[in-house]
């Protein structure tokens, strides 16, 4: 009896051993596989982040499609969303100097009807209400499949209006502080999976009477602080973790993949974007969405659980 008592002992003893490695051993992700799965969601990110569809929701379906949990990781996608902020200050580099040469020399002489003043601190105000709504509701923000799909249909449906009732008589240089401020509080719909933060900035640009390539290239202006900011923050996020150990070892070469395949296909991306609306509409962008969202609904409708 001692024996059976002393054995059960071992066994349960040896079970508790097995949790605590298993809890302090973080899931390690086969190298050419996460390679491969770092390059095509740095592919779908780049893409998505700057064509009115919705990167996140873009993300979310592709890793539950495939089941990439470990890479799929909402920290991980959102780190690798630094290659779209290198590939915005890439493009406009440019203008983006130029704005800020030209609202210190406003600021110097106190023009404060500048072009430039104005299209920055319009930027800048409209920055804030992404920024804080976002950190208060970080955590409680739903990310489901049939949230996705309802949204994607309601922004289509929105941007189809825009187009239509939009009177695009407004270029960049006709911006406003208070554009900066309505567009600001239209890229807060951003923080819902399937809004898209360039379809909610583009389709308010447009209900704004912005010109399409204006209102597309001020959606990119207006979002480059916030993504940096909450790139920097995520960043800073997967940095401690892998210090603690709670990352797989090859995490960074994985990260660095992502973020060079989401640099490329951002860029491309957003230079495809602005020479396309110099010339045609958004209502391919309506579509889209319309059967993308249609597509979630018949999916769970037919027994997928997303």
């Amino acid at each position: 009896m001692s024996v059976i008592l002393e054995l059960n002992n071992t066994i349960v003893l040896s079970h508790h051993w097995i949790k605590v490695l298993q809890v302090g051993v973080p899931s390690q992700v086969d190298l050419v596989p996460g390679v491969i799965q770092a390059f095509i969601l740095g592919i779908v990110q780049g893409i998505t982040e700057f064509l009115p569809i919705s990167s996140t929701a873009h993300l979310i379906i592709v890793t539950k499609v495939f089941g990439w949990k470990e890479l799929g990781s909402k920290d991980f996608v959102d780190a690798i969303q630094f290659g779209s902020v290198i590939a915005i200050l890439w493009y406009f580099w440019a203008v983006i100097s130029s704005l800020i040469k030209g609202a210190i020399t406003a600021f110097k002489t106190k023009d404060w009807e500048s072009e430039d003043w104005k299209i920055v601190v319009g930027i800048a105000v409209g920055t804030i209400p992404a920024l804080t709504i976002g950190f208060l509701l970080k955590d409680v923000i739903p990310e489901s499949s049939l949230i996705i799909a309802i949204m994607s249909i309601i922004m289509a449906m929105l941007l189809g209006l825009a187009e239509k009732i939009g009177t695009r008589k407004r270029g960049f240089d006709a911006l406003e502080i208070r554009d900066g401020i309505l567009v600001g509080l239209g890229q807060t719909l951003a923080l819902i999976p399937g809004v898209s933060r360039s379809g909610s900035t583009l389709t308010t640009g447009l209900f704004l009477g912005l010109q399409r390539e204006a209102a597309a290239k001020f959606s990119f202006l207006l979002g480059f602080p916030t993504l940096t900011i909450a790139t920097l923050y995520k960043s800073l996020k997967i940095f401690k973790m892998f210090q603690s150990g709670e990352l797989p070892d090859n995490i960074v070469i994985l990260l660095i993949v992502g973020i060079i395949s989401t640099f490329i296909f951002s860029y491309l991306s957003i230079a495809f974007l602005i020479k396309y609306l110099q010339t045609k509409n958004t209502l391919v962008f309506v579509w889209y969405r319309l059967a993308f969202g249609i597509s979630i609904l018949l999916a769970i409708a037919a027994g997928w659980q997303g």
